[in-house]
């Protein structure tokens, strides 16, 4: 009896902080989108190491960095916005940080971890004086349903890549070897995914996920984990506070007015394509084509990426592997809350999460692509003023590997065509700030 009263006590605080009856949900659907959710991006944990050690960090400690701060800014945008998006650090970023900033611009690890921390805190100040707000708010509703349905081909794009179905090997996108027993385990993973979702399994994609991996570790195609709980966490202190051991004449120099401005400038338009697209997704924007809660979202990459800096990982960022979760019945904050305690777990089981084969999880971004492709049809393209921008935004994220510059190119041309052909009711003075800036960044910056 007293453990019946215990459970009711905690589904009560639950349901009081993440208001799960007024969204239409529950303790068990907001878990398991959470933990679909993890299972899809947890290959950040050893991703991201790796590719910092490239840039001479700590792996070992980059893990435990790239673990807390998800875990904090998911933490935020929890109980801040009680919105169901997970946030980690970011693929784009990461690479710009390792192979850009340090392997070709040549600057120390620790002047791009500053360089973080000083674009964390200037999110900060930008998000609470509301201007990340009206950069979202300005974006006009066909290029935000083609935001959405970009990143939908992005999140595919990505899929197939990392699973392997598309090589690059020739210089151009092609179908891998089909003979390639990975290969295959990966269509198995898309069958097993469309045959669950088809037939409305509740947890479809994370038992999808379950069910690819078991059969890679059976027949032996994937490796088996080492060991299921590892109590050997990494020390974090080669990459704490490292930020703060930059020369002074450093600090206050144009090299770092250039670092500081591009991570800037590529996190700004990434997060709001990811925030656009996952929040359509998540059927999160009013009918005004409003985000209700975009300052409090927006604040939680901000502190993730400042924390982030101060532990020793690269741009944290909003995750387009949320929109897994919430076409799992993901909901509200108790979704992200629930990938931030994965994140704290994932210190122990490392081993068991970094097991889970790409196929596995490739497969299941597919079906998330298919899903978010539904906005397609929410596009005006009987007005060529609408449809251009929005072909270029959906069109150019999967094929430039990037979501902020489909939304450069969106807006730049959106604004551009209702100029000429005479439409100003449609643009505002922001949009036209705006695309001003961004010709500019292509004409001044490489």
């Amino acid at each position: 009896m007293q453990v019946t009263q215990e459970k009711v006590s905690q589904k009560g605080i639950l349901e009081k902080v993440f208001k799960l009856s007024e969204h239409g949900t529950n303790v068990k659907t907001e878990v398991i989108a959470g933990l679909t959710t993890f299972m899809t991006m947890a290959y950040i944990l050893a991703v991201n190491s790796n590719m910092l050690a490239d840039a001479g960090m700590d792996a070992g400690a980059v893990f435990v960095a790239t673990a807390l701060s998800a875990t904090v800014a998911c933490f935020v945008m929890a109980f801040l916005s009680n919105y169901p998006i997970a946030l980690a650090p970011g693929m784009g970023l990461n690479a710009f940080f390792a192979y850009t900033v340090v392997l070709q611009m040549g600057y120390t690890w620790q002047m791009a971890l500053l360089g973080v921390f000083i674009e964390g805190i200037l999110f900060i100040i930008l998000t609470v004086t509301n201007l990340r707000e009206q950069i979202i708010n300005c974006i006009p509703n066909d290029l935000k349903n083609a935001v959405t349905a970009g990143v939908g081909l992005f999140i595919a794009a990505v899929g197939m890549s990392n699973a392997g179905l598309i090589s690059t090997a020739s210089g151009t996108l092609a179908l891998a070897n089909m003979h390639d027993p990975l290969v295959i385990l990966t269509v198995a993973g898309l069958v097993i995914a469309g045959i669950l979702v088809c037939k409305n399994v509740k947890g479809a994609l994370l038992l999808s996920i379950l069910l690819t991996s078991s059969i890679g570790m059976i027949t032996g195609i994937v490796a088996l984990p080492s060991a299921i709980v590892s109590f050997n966490i990494p020390s974090l202190a080669p990459t704490f506070m490292q930020a703060f051991t930059v020369p002074v004449e450093q600090i206050f120099s144009l090299d770092m007015v250039i670092v500081v401005f591009t991570f800037l400038f590529m996190d700004l338009f990434d997060t709001v394509g990811f925030l656009v697209g996952v929040a359509a997704k998540g059927e999160l924007i009013d009918e005004n084509g409003k985000i209700p809660k975009a300052k409090q979202a927006m604040l939680a990459d901000a502190i993730g990426t400042t924390i982030g800096a101060m532990l020793g990982t690269s741009t944290v960022t909003c995750f387009m592997e949320s929109t897994a979760g919430i076409s799992e019945g993901g909901k509200t904050g108790l979704t992200t809350f629930t990938v931030g305690i994965l994140f704290v777990l994932s210190l122990f089981l490392a081993p068991l999460f970094i097991a889970i084969p790409s196929q596995a999880t490739g497969a299941a971004l597919v079906i998330v692509g298919v899903m978010m492709a539904s906005c397609f049809k929410d596009i005006d393209f009987d007005d060529y003023t609408n449809a251009i921008p929005a072909f270029l935004t959906f069109i150019l994220m999967p094929l430039t590997n990037s979501v902020g510059d489909g939304i450069i190119f969106g807006i730049v041309s959106y604004t551009l065509l209702k100029l000429v052909t005479n439409k100003k009711e449609d643009i505002n003075i922001s949009l036209i700030i705006l695309s001003i800036i961004f010709i500019c960044r292509f004409i001044f910056l490489k």
